[in-house]
């Protein structure tokens, strides 16, 4: 019987593996979903890319049972996955797996508190324009042909999103559907949570800043007082000399 360690290098060694083509089909679940949205295909578009965005569904979920079976601790890891369980459950929050690109980029690496901090900030961005772009084809997709909908073209709808998710809410446009409002729900949700991650950042951007700042101050009280040390150990030999 496999042991615990043996589990976790299959699990690795499986992500190795499927990572590339999973990313590459988000971004063409992203594509096709968003064609199929705005240019409001029929017949054997529609069709077609229907196909393709079920044949993209059937990898995510088969990936998303291989990994939980190989995983050494399955509830553990069902805890720190349930991005990609809503990934399977919620086909329009399968390009969300885009933003695991961020691990790829090497920006702010001067210390682990600024690497950490550019990296949040790289997944706050990322979100705020994935979610708000997945919300408004989600939403356009389900208010288009409803009567009575003032979200009606994809302007609208990403003006919509946009409000939403910054929390800002003007009500001129509104989702009149339960799928539209479910939407408008997550959405909100995203925007405070966008808002606490960034009061959150900027507040220890802040404060690595003031420490840096009295860090050096401190270096230079230091030297300062090492100096006047030294100047009265000159005047002391100086004194001691004379005197003999």
């Amino acid at each position: 019987m496999p042991d615990a360690s043996t589990d976790t290098r299959r699990l690795r060694s499986w992500e190795h593996c499927t990572e590339p083509p999973l990313t590459v089909a988000a971004l063409l679940f992203l594509a096709v979903y968003a064609w199929e949205v705005i240019a409001d295909i029929h017949g054997g578009q529609r069709s077609t890319a229907e196909l393709i965005l079920n044949g993209i569904w059937m990898a995510f979920a088969i990936d998303f049972g291989v990994r939980l079976v190989l995983a050494p601790d399955r509830g553990q890891w069902l805890a720190h996955h349930l991005l990609d369980l809503a990934a399977v459950v919620l086909p329009m929050l399968r390009p969300l797996r885009l933003l695991r690109l961020v691990t790829l980029l090497g920006v702010l690496q001067r210390s682990a508190g600024t690497a950490l901090r550019g990296k949040i900030t790289i997944y706050t961005v990322g979100s705020v324009m994935l979610l708000s772009l997945i919300a408004a084809l989600a939403v356009l997709d389900a208010e288009r042909h409803v009567p009575g909908a003032s979200i009606t073209s994809f302007g609208d709808a990403l003006w919509w999103a946009l409000v939403t998710i910054t929390t800002v809410g003007y009500g001129d446009l509104a989702p009149v559907t339960p799928l539209g409002r479910g939407a408008a729900i997550l959405l909100m949700i995203g925007g405070v949570a966008l808002i606490g991650v960034v009061t959150a950042t900027l507040a220890s951007w802040i404060v690595s800043l003031v420490t840096e700042e009295s860090a050096e101050q401190e270096a230079a009280t230091r030297a300062q007082v090492e100096s006047l040390r030294e100047e009265i150990r000159a005047l002391r030999a100086q004194i001691e000399a004379h005197g003999d």
